[in-house]
């Protein structure tokens, strides 16, 4: 019993205790409290504002909301835009100011930041900005600037600036061998430079001057680099060197091994036999061992079969390798008596000999491409009659040599203006009679639509399809009727196909007055059916009236009969071997009417002369 109320006694006694403690603190706390929440109240300020001790590039800020503080830091940033900053580099200066190159302060991200260090729930803001009042608070804006005119202003200056190395390097003054040293140059540190130029022209404040880096750039290739290659190049001039191919030999003496040599420079480290003079040398030493490959050729055999004359392999210089023996003969050195020297040409020519190479060259065409090419046989032909002024005989054979010999790849496209070119005098073209805008009068060429015609014919009888045809102007009784086709560089053309699974060969064969078009490969044996309409009448004959003072009045001399315009069509079915159609095509052709030539005359008919008044005669009579 006694136990237990001293128990209570003691609990209660620290209650009362704890009582007492915590009314001290609270006396003690909340005046403490009190007088938080005042300077809380105080310190915090409007959260709309920036807390005061801030700056931004060194501007103070403190007290303005952010459109006041943005607006003062464009306006400082505004008055020195224009203003330049002299930047050296190298000893030498160059002016550039913000406005030029697009340098600007991302201002309103700055005070963005800014106005967030100092921001927060009224306490912990006034923490914060009785905190940036006492020791500050600075904010750097971010500085940018226009890629395009910044990049050309560095430009500018690593232009004016930049200085190449010059690599050390061997001359030759006649035979004698130098090295030369090489230099320093400098270069701008571009990207040191874009960096320091938007440093000093970001802000409000900008400095009146700024140093840009440049760095130096030592040459790569030194006289020390060099030793080996000089005495290479002292020893390759020596003495004389040889050339040799099969019996043959060229001696090349120093002055000429002197022309040869390619001495280091411009950064290289070795000697080689190139250059100018070398290409020359080489060049004219190739005629001498030359030889063109011949191509493999078809001729024409009995029974129009075809025969293949064999290709031959011909002859080249190789250049790369007659240079690295050349030069391997030039620098050659031989050790004697326990150490090395260079022997000279006198006592130890076959060192300083080298070997001409030469590599054998196939043909483009060789036998065995030209047998695969399935030549064998003739397609078909096609022959017509001519004749004319020598002058379009000559075109004619001319025209025809240009054709021959020709050769369509399986689905590629013959076109004549292509094959023949331009019909030009430099080419032996000769003038000669020529339809022309419905006229027959003179040109250039004259006479070559003989062989577009008799081309396409044999193309016609072939059953090879025709892409492109034109017919002439006036209808030409001596071709076959609606199968003319008449051709004028560029515009005007003869074109066909070839869709057979080998190579075509277009043959000419001129005799005097004939001409024949023969298509050879392998023949199809395809079947070709024609129809051809009648010649009909589709106009009124032109008539061309020239006025003739030495006729009367009245009188008509015809002097060309003309014609009427005419047109027909041409169909043509082609059936393979086995009957099967292959293609129907129909050609329309329209002939203008030849101009009937009439003269009329002019001339009037001689007045009568009065009778004259003779003595005893009839006087005339007066009126009374």
């Amino acid at each position: 019993m006694t136990t237990g109320t001293t128990i209570y006694r003691t609990r209660a006694r620290r209650q009362r205790q704890s009582a007492l403690v915590l009314r001290r603190v609270l006396v003690v706390l909340l005046p403490v409290a009190a007088l938080a929440a005042v300077l809380g109240l105080v310190f915090a300020g409007s959260p709309s504002t920036l807390a005061s001790g801030t700056s931004i590039d060194g501007i103070d800020v403190g007290g303005l909301t952010q459109p006041q503080a943005i607006a003062r830091l464009s306006a400082k940033e505004a008055a020195v835009a224009g203003v330049p900053v002299a930047f050296t580099a190298a000893g030498k200066q160059f002016r550039y100011s913000a406005s030029e190159l697009g340098v600007q302060s991302d201002w309103r991200q700055a005070v963005v930041a800014a106005h967030r260090a100092g921001d927060g729930f009224w306490p912990a803001r006034a923490a914060r900005r009785f905190w940036t009042r006492l020791f500050g608070h600075q904010v750097v804006a971010r500085v940018t600037a226009y890629r395009t005119p910044l990049a050309y202003a560095v430009a500018q200056i690593a232009t004016a600036v930049d200085t190449a190395e010059v690599d050390a390097r061997l001359v030759r003054h006649g035979l004698v061998v130098d090295a030369v040293p090489g230099q320093a140059g400098q270069a701008l540190d571009r990207r040191a430079a874009t960096s320091t130029i938007i440093r000093s022209l970001g802000g409000t404040r900008h400095p009146a001057r700024a140093t840009l880096n440049v760095t130096t750039v030592e040459p790569r290739v030194r006289v020390a680099t060099l030793a080996a290659v000089a005495q290479q190049a002292r020893l390759a001039l020596s003495a004389p060197v040889r050339l040799q191919y099969e019996g043959t030999i060229w001696r090349l003496p120093r002055w000429r091994l002197a022309q040869l040599l390619e001495l280091p420079s411009s950064g290289t480290t070795k000697l080689a036999i190139a250059g100018p003079a070398a290409e020359a040398y080489f060049g004219q030493l190739a005629k001498t061992v030359e030889q063109k490959p011949v191509d493999a050729t078809f001729r024409v055999l009995a029974g129009n079969r075809i025969g293949i004359v064999p290709s031959k392999p011909g002859l080249a210089l190789d250049i790369a390798r007659t240079s690295r023996a050349l030069l391997a003969a030039a620098v050659f050195s031989h050790p004697a008596g326990g150490g090395s020297r260079t022997l000279s040409f006198a006592n130890a020519p076959a060192a300083r000999i080298a070997l001409l190479v030469v590599r054998t060259v196939q043909p483009a065409r060789t036998t065995t491409v030209a047998r695969a090419m399935g030549i064998v046989g003739e397609v078909s032909s096609y022959s017509t009659t001519y004749g004319g002024i020598p002058e379009r005989l000559h075109n004619v054979a001319l025209v025809a040599q240009l054709i021959d010999g020709t050769l369509v790849s399986p689905g590629a496209i013959f076109s004549f203006n292509k094959t023949t070119g331009e019909r030009t005098a430099a080419k032996g073209f000769e003038v000669a009679p020529v339809i022309m805008n419905g006229e027959v009068t003179t040109g250039l060429g004259g006479g070559i639509c003989q062989v577009s015609t008799t081309t396409f014919n044999a193309v016609f009888d072939g059953g090879l399809p025709i892409t492109e045809r034109t017919n002439h102007a006036l209808y030409i009784s001596h071709y076959p009727l609606g199968r003319d086709a008449t051709v004028d560089y560029p515009s005007v053309d003869l074109k066909f196909r070839n869709d057979t699974d080998h190579w075509l060969l277009i043959r000419t064969f001129v005799s005097p007055g004939a001409l024949t078009v023969t298509i050879f490969g392998t023949p199809q044996h395809r079947r070709v059916e024609s129809e051809v309409a009648p010649l009909r009448v589709v106009g009124s004959m032109p008539v061309k009236i020239t006025k003739d003072p030495s006729l009367k009045k009245g009188e008509r001399v015809v002097d060309h009969s003309g014609t009427a315009p005419t047109a027909t069509t041409v169909r043509r079915k082609v059936y393979d071997a086995g009957g099967k159609l292959l293609s129907d095509d129909t050609w329309h052709s329209s002939y203008v009417g030849d101009a009937q030539l009439v003269r009329v005359g002019t001339k009037k008919a001689p007045k009568k002369k009065p009778a004259a008044n003779v003595p005893g005669g009839n006087a005339p009579t007066r009126a009374a």
